[in-house]
């Protein structure tokens, strides 16, 4: 309903209604070209979001594309660890501009602001959101293929700030192999039809782990559903990723990029054909 309406037009198909109207996003900073905005969701927190952000981003960037990530995960950041990035984000009057990984990976999070990375954001949610808002706004994103926005977990602030400000081209959600996914998934999938942006599928992380002697998977956290769930809500499942010890030691040494991982070439294509 608009602001100069009086009545629930919802249903009564006036040129007041707004129900079907474009989102009107927040302009980018001028000095920034961004093709694809990809937002990487989960609806509880502890299921790899950030890892699949960051291996997301290595996978394009393997394929030739410059990529950059905006960690939205104001009072978790995890992105400059995983990348070893440990610098301030310099601004000039064009903008405040990401530091670049190891392959080139733009990547811009609180933790390249803050004077001690180790200090907690004590902020209330509307004050996250706006820092946010302005890693969009305000941020020289120069020239980047895919911008991957790795989201804290559930449907508060930050994801509808991120939704209604960004132009999200497509959603990939993580998940972990547990009966509660469906629900979890679920949240995130009505979400996003919500704010009317596409799926583009589903990541199941900590789907097993290989035996070192024998090498047989074995499913740490019970049997998969992802499959299941993936049809309930007509989606493709988009990688089933392992539980790996060498990309969690790479991790903690900020040599994500160093990791040699296929796992997730199917959610990369996806992410690939929004370009064609």
């Amino acid at each position: 309903m608009s602001e100069e309406c009086t009545h629930d037009c919802s249903n009564c198909g006036a040129a007041c209604s707004s129900r079907d109207a474009a989102p009107q996003h927040d302009a980018p900073n001028p000095n920034s070209s961004v093709k694809k905005v990809i937002g990487v969701v989960s609806g509880k927190g502890g299921v790899g979001k950030s890892m699949t952000s960051a291996l997301l981003a290595c996978a394009m960037a393997r394929r030739g594309y410059h990529c950059g990530i905006l960690d939205a995960d104001i009072t978790g950041p995890s992105i400059p660890k995983l990348f070893g990035i440990h610098g301030r984000a310099m601004a000039d009057d064009k903008g405040c501009w990401p530091i670049q990984s190891r392959m080139g990976i733009d990547v811009m999070s609180i933790n390249l602001l803050v004077e001690n990375e180790e200090d907690p954001v004590v902020w209330r949610g509307p004050v996250i959101a706006g820092a946010v808002k302005q890693f969009w706004t305000d941020v020289v994103w120069k020239d980047v293929d895919f911008l991957f926005v790795d989201m804290p977990p559930g449907t508060g602030d930050v994801p509808l700030t991120v939704f209604q400000s960004l132009p999200v081209d497509g959603i990939v959600v993580v998940a972990s192999p547990q009966e509660l996914v469906s629900m979890i998934v679920a949240k995130a999938v009505n979400m996003a039809e919500m704010m009317k942006v596409p799926m583009l599928g589903i990541v199941e992380n900590m789907s097993y782990i290989v035996c070192p002697d024998c090498g047989k998977h074995i499913n740490v956290f019970g049997d998969s559903h992802v499959d299941e769930v993936a049809a309930k809500h007509h989606l493709p499942v988009l990688a089933k990723c392992p539980i790996d010890p060498q990309l969690a030691a790479l991790s903690d040494a900020g040599m994500i990029e160093t990791y040699s991982g296929q796992f997730l070439e199917g959610a990369a294509d996806a992410c690939e054909k929004l370009l064609k």
